[in-house]
C-alpha cells in the first residue's frame, strides 16, 4: 500500500518579522496599531526610514483595508517626525511591491526619505545605485532613532 506523503513548506519569518518580534536589533522611529518604523541600516539619505505592517505579507494587496489604512497612518506619522527633525516637508516615499519590482525582503515596506535642500535631489532611481555595504553605523542610527522618537 502506497502512503501519501504531505510536505509542508516551513515558513520562515522574514527579516522584518524578526525585527518586529525583537529577535533582531533595530533603531525604532515609532510604532502604532498595525505598523512599525525603523531606520534603514544602509540609508540612502540620513533619516531613511522603513515603515512595515506588523503582519508579514509580501504585497500591499494582501493587507486588509484596515491594515493598509493603519500602514499609511504610520507613513504619515513618520513623515511628521522626520519633517520636524530635518526641517523639511519634502519626501521620497517608495514601495517595491513584489520581487519583480525590486523588493528584496518579502514583506511590504515603504521607504520614507526626507529630502532637503542640497541633498543632490535626483530621482528615486538615482538614489539606488549599488551600495557598498560594510558594517552599519549603529551608534549614529541609535542616536537618530532616539531623536526621532522624541519628536511629537
Amino acid at each position: 500500500m502506497k502512503k501519501d506523503i504531505v510536505f509542508r513548506r516551513r515558513v520562515m519569518p522574514t527579516l522584518f518579522e524578526k525585527i518586529i518580534n525583537g529577535d533582531l536589533p533595530s533603531h525604532c522611529v515609532g510604532s502604532g496599531e498595525g505598523w512599525f518604523a525603523f531606520l534603514d541600516i544602509f540609508p540612502r539619505r540620513q533619516g531613511h526610514t522603513l515603515v512595515v505592517p506588523t503582519r508579514g505579507v509580501q504585497r500591499l494587496g494582501q493587507l486588509s483595508e484596515h491594515e493598509r489604512h493603519a500602514l499609511m497612518d504610520g507613513v504619515t506619522q513618520v513623515q511628521t517626525r522626520l519633517s520636524r527633525h530635518f526641517g523639511t516637508e519634502d519626501f521620497t516615499v517608495c514601495l517595491h511591491d513584489g520581487p519583480l519590482a525590486g523588493q528584496e525582503v518579502p514583506h511590504v515596506h515603504f521607504h520614507v526619505l526626507p529630502r532637503t535642500e542640497g541633498d543632490g535631489g535626483g530621482t528615486l532611481m538615482s538614489m539606488w545605485p549599488p551600495s557598498h555595504h560594510g558594517e552599519p553605523d549603529h551608534g549614529s542610527l541609535a542616536e537618530l532613532a532616539t531623536a526621532l522618537q522624541d519628536v511629537s
